[in-house]
């Protein structure tokens, strides 16, 4: 079985943010990079798990710079076999879709298996575009993936509960958390991902949908207010007269 892993590269969520050119552009003065979690934590991980169970094959495939090579790398580390990196700045979700679409085309992959959304856009669009873009069948929210004789076995989360499906290959799923349990990549995987192919190749031409007329912090937490057990008619006053829900 050969499997396919977009992996992006996001923020660490401890990095301070700022924007700069008059907050129209994201400023990257002392931002620390790393895997995009949802990537990492649940569809590598899964993929890998399901390349130990059926044998075959697991790529990791991620739009942007030579920078992100240290990532690349860790996804190598944890069990990936190979990896393409399209040297392209990953300006939109449509843009980046389209460079997975185009690579999976002539490779002929059973399963494409892609994190849920990114932390820092949360716009929850690639999977489902690479799915559409490859005419192929998609499941989102998947909390569980078993592959057996070329189907899929797939709980995913529904409002209200789950819901159990059965689905041929090849396929596009997006991952979300219960799929599988983070792993840290140990010493003889760190030492094997430093000699696993990584390939660069140049983007094809694929429009940009979206632009970023500016960005905005999210306002400051309010001051919480404590109000006694006791005091029902304090808390009351304040529903009512500040927060105005009542």
């Amino acid at each position: 079985m050969k499997i396919l892993v977009p992996i992006a590269k996001v923020p660490d969520t401890t990095s301070k943010i700022a924007f700069v050119d008059n907050n129209t552009k994201f400023s990257q003065e002392g931002v620390t990079y790393i895997m995009n979690p949802t990537d990492e934590w649940y569809a590598l991980v899964r993929a890998v798990e399901l390349k130990e169970k059926n044998g075959g094959e697991v790529v990791v495939i991620h739009v942007g710079g030579a920078d992100s090579e240290q990532i690349i790398r860790k996804a190598l580390a944890i069990g990936a076999d190979k990896a393409v990196r399209v040297d392209a700045d990953p300006t939109d979700a449509f843009f980046v879709a389209s460079q997975i679409a185009a690579h999976a085309k002539t490779e002929g992959y059973d399963l494409i298996i892609a994190g849920k959304e990114t932390i820092d856009y949360n716009s929850y669009e690639v999977g489902g575009m690479v799915a559409e873009l490859l005419d192929l069948q998609s499941v989102a929210l998947v909390q569980k993936l078993d592959i057996e004789g070329g189907v899929a076995t797939i709980v995913r989360e529904i409002e209200g509960g789950t819901e159990t499906v059965e689905v041929k290959l090849p396929l596009v799923v997006c991952a979300q958390k219960e799929l599988a349990e983070a792993r840290i990549p140990n010493m003889k995987g760190i030492m094997a991902a430093r000699t696993k192919p990584l390939t660069v190749v140049p983007a094809t031409d694929a429009p940009k949908l979206t632009t970023i007329a500016n960005y905005v912090l999210p306002e400051k937490a309010k001051e919480v207010k404590l109000i006694d057990k006791d005091n029902v008619a304090e808390l009351v006053r304040l529903l009512h007269e500040e927060a105005k829900v009542i």
